[in-house]
């Protein structure tokens, strides 16, 4: 009984192998056809899914103006806080103290691309970019700041 199966299961491994090794050789004898992506050199052609997460962006227009209204929802919805609002005050027209946005600061190397953020963003001031190259041999190079130096908020956007 125990020599039957054994036998068995020694045929049956040989069989996997010749199903296996019967595929190799279609591969080898066949090799114009193209079965992988060769990552390196396919950048101009690669076609990312639209709904890839790379990195947290703040798109800014053509007069470096932002949607980001500072009301820190955003930092609030992280659960690792990978986002940290900073703030400024700023005379406004009447001469009154106006609290602003200085600096959006985002930790890519925190981040878990779980895009409660954006979701939370009442405004869409940031969104998820589809950025996915982030290596880097310094860490210091993962922390940045999203929003463009000398930019403002945008009229109509409170």
């Amino acid at each position: 009984m125990f020599i039957i199966k054994y036998i068995k299961d020694v045929f049956g491994a040989v069989k996997s192998l010749a199903t296996g090794m019967k595929r190799t050789m279609y591969y080898f004898t066949h090799h114009k056809e193209i079965i992988t992506e060769q990552y390196p050199d396919n950048r101009a052609t690669l076609d990312l899914p639209e709904r890839f997460k790379g990195e947290v962006v703040m798109p800014h227009n053509e007069n470096n103006e932002h949607r980001c209204t500072g009301c820190q929802a955003c930092e609030l919805a992280c659960p690792n806080g990978t986002i940290k609002v900073i703030f400024k005050n700023e005379l406004n027209a009447e001469g009154k103290k106006k609290k602003a946005i200085d600096k959006l600061v985002y930790h890519l190397e925190l981040c878990t691309m779980c895009n409660l953020c954006i979701i939370a963003c009442p405004s869409d001031a940031i969104k998820m970019a589809q950025t996915f190259e982030h290596s880097v041999f310094d860490r210091s190079q993962l922390t940045k700041i999203l929003n463009n130096p000398g930019s403002k908020i945008m009229d109509g956007v409170e």
